[in-house]
């Protein structure tokens, strides 16, 4: 252990002439400019490619107060007790939204779901290493990851708390036990609020916080015998609230379904790919261009010798690492549970060393500028597609200008074939579309009914009233138009959405998104008694006729028998 730890805890600082004199390392600088630059791309775009993102803005604006505007009292209803995690922007939504405007709101949580984590990373790596240094800055490349693409907008604030909070806990380490463990008890139930991946994720860190700065700890018998009691009375304190609101709670994630089953990343190309999650946007091959600068900086500090360590955020980083091998990919109703460790052992493991600590004056320049052109210029990338997405946005609201409030709205895409899918802001980690809960706007901006909007028991407040519940799904993605001509693909995908099911009943528009792709089943081909209204490109709105009586034997010939899973 003695031999790990002197590796990993020597300095080199050369200075032979006066410009290698070891020279102060501001990143304060850098952090707000990055700040500035994030506040301006959430100003310039309302709704950016970021999956979840749309239907979350959809319902908060219920929650702020639409869901008393006609048709919504007939359809939904607010039930707090359906859920006792992952509400934090649910009940900012409920008591800030009606007061500064869910506008605002919406993209004030997405400024912080973007800039929190890489924010409490650099702010508890200045409470471990003694202040400012320019690896921080390399941090905030990793506000960019496949789970803020993804929308995951509580999840990613709750990790930045998580390291926010830790950083406090840390500071608290040699004060008094009892006042500790209660301060843990009440943030454990705050980031549960939040997010209960959040919560898993403090206490993952204040362990190794508690570890010990140097392996060496192992080495005593009294130290271990220390150590275990402090890591116990942490677990306890961190799991009391999250158990006590489990065992308590009406309602679990997956309970509206029974879906507790999983499915696991069963191969080593989807580990690996699951891993990628961790740094993972639109075009996996420039983010890793922008991670390279990173790594070179790391890989040549420790040929250097000019690496400093954490030893217990390594243990912790190392268990991050191995939940994100061995976790599930989808269990209890939620998606991409594996998703959501790379991103948090990549930041503990930025955290956890100080490449560089004392550097010359030539050497800090050439860190600084390696560093910053690897994060701005990655961020201006994420900007480039965002503006690029606005087009597809802007398309959805120009056909949803046709819906007449009352409506009921079927959304449907042109699903791509896997080869069609081109490298763009359309589609992100694992060829994951980022458009599927645009339909979801129909609610705020034109008081439309759509059957995908969150309302899962045991994740979200709100509900939809039994009689809509047949044309309704509490989480869903977009099926192909091909699903109305074809009858493989009706049976398939009516089995497990039951709003499909005698759709011309019960819906008055379909909105096709993706539209001006080709949809791999059937083309362009719509079935009998559907008028196309408006075409903007990106999306296309058509009018249902209700007694318009199918044609049995109009199917096209490029019908499959099942989907292409």
């Amino acid at each position: 252990m003695a031999n790990l730890d002197q590796i990993f805890s020597v300095e080199v600082h050369r200075a032979e002439k006066p410009q290698d004199v070891a020279v102060r390392q501001a990143s304060t600088a850098p952090l707000v400019f990055f700040m500035v630059l994030v506040a301006i791309l959430v100003s310039l775009f309302k709704f950016p490619p970021l999956l979840d993102y749309a239907n979350h803005y959809a319902r908060m604006w219920l929650l702020a107060g639409g869901i008393k505007e006609a048709p919504f009292p007939e359809i939904y209803t607010i039930e707090w007790n359906r859920t006792f995690t992952n509400v934090g922007i649910d009940l900012l939504a409920r008591f800030i939204g009606p007061v500064i405007g869910v506008a605002l709101l919406a993209r004030a949580l997405l400024f912080l779901a973007i800039v929190l984590p890489p924010s409490g990373a650099i702010v508890l790596h200045r409470r471990l290493f003694g202040g400012s240094h320019y690896w921080q800055i390399g941090m905030l490349y990793l506000a960019w990851c496949a789970t803020l693409i993804g929308g995951f907008i509580n999840f990613q604030i709750g990790l930045g708390l998580a390291l926010l909070f830790a950083t406090v806990d840390h500071r608290l380490l040699p004060g008094s036990a009892a006042r500790l463990f209660l301060w843990r008890v009440a943030v454990s139930l705050l980031l549960t609020l939040v997010h209960l991946f959040s919560a898993g994720f403090f206490l993952a860190i204040i362990c190794g916080l508690e570890f010990s700065w140097r392996f060496d700890v192992l080495n005593s018998r009294q130290a271990m015998l220390r150590l275990i009691g402090k890591l116990a009375a942490a677990i306890i304190a961190c799991l009391l609230s999250p158990a006590a609101l489990a065992l308590t709670a009406a309602d679990l994630p997956g309970s509206q379904a029974g879906d507790i089953m999983a499915t696991w990343n069963d191969s080593p190309i989807l580990l690996i790919s699951n891993l990628l999650s961790a740094i993972w946007t639109y075009v996996a091959f420039v983010d890793a261009i922008f991670l390279v600068p990173i790594l070179l900086v790391c890989s040549r500090a420790l040929t250097g010798k000019s690496l400093r360590v954490h030893a217990g955020l390594v243990v912790t980083a190392a268990g991050l690492l191995a939940l994100s091998i061995l976790s599930p990919l989808h269990a209890f109703g939620t998606g991409w549970i594996s998703w959501r460790f790379p991103i948090m052992a990549a930041l503990v493991g930025m955290v956890m060393i100080c490449p560089f600590q004392k550097i010359g004056r030539r050497r800090a320049v050439i860190l600084f500028l390696v560093l910053n052109v690897a994060v701005f210029g990655r961020t201006l990338w994420i900007g480039y597609n965002w503006w690029r997405g606005q087009a597809d946005v802007a398309s959805v609201e120009k056909v949803l200008e046709a819906v007449p409030s009352g409506a009921a709205i079927l959304p449907l895409q042109h699903e791509s074939a896997p080869g069609d899918i081109k490298p763009d802001q359309r589609h992100y980690a694992f060829s994951q579309d980022t458009f599927r809960h645009l339909p979801t706007l129909a609610v705020p901006l034109a008081h439309a009914f759509v059957p995908t909007l969150f309302s899962a028991q045991g994740k979200q407040p709100l509900a939809v009233r039994p009689s809509w519940s047949d044309r309704s799904v509490p989480e869903g993605n977009l099926f192909s138009t091909g699903v109305l001509s074809c009858p493989g693909l009706m049976a398939e995908a009516a089995s497990f959405t039951p709003y499909l099911v005698d759709w011309r009943s019960k819906f008055d528009f379909i909105l096709v998104v993706n539209a001006d792709a080709v949809d791999q089943n059937v083309g362009d081909v719509m079935p009998a008694g559907i008028r196309l209204l408006k075409d903007a490109g990106f999306a296309r709105l058509y009018g249902i006729d209700r007694n318009a009586t199918p044609i049995l034997d109009a199917v096209p010939a490029s019908c499959p028998d099942s989907f292409h899973w």
